[in-house]
């Protein structure tokens, strides 16, 4: 699995990541936002998200929670 940062509007857009490469970003505010998403690379550098990261990414944000592949911007 590989890294990606959001950093378009649309965290269900692969395109709207960047893959990451080097240190993971620091997230600050605001919260209830993405921060991070480990995902599949398509092998151009974008993430791959199925139906259950989807799923994952929705109940994070819902709840306020981290998952196995999703992060959250910091409190």
């Amino acid at each position: 699995m590989a890294l990606f940062a959001l950093t378009g509007l649309n965290p269900s857009n692969p395109a709207h990541y960047t893959y990451i490469t080097g240190t993971p970003p620091v997230c600050a505010n605001p919260t209830q936002q993405m921060c991070t998403l480990q995902a599949d690379n398509d092998g151009s550098g974008l993430p791959i998200i199925t139906p259950a990261l989807k799923d994952e990414m929705i109940n994070s944000l819902q709840n306020q929670v981290n998952g196995p592949n999703v992060s959250l911007k910091s409190r």
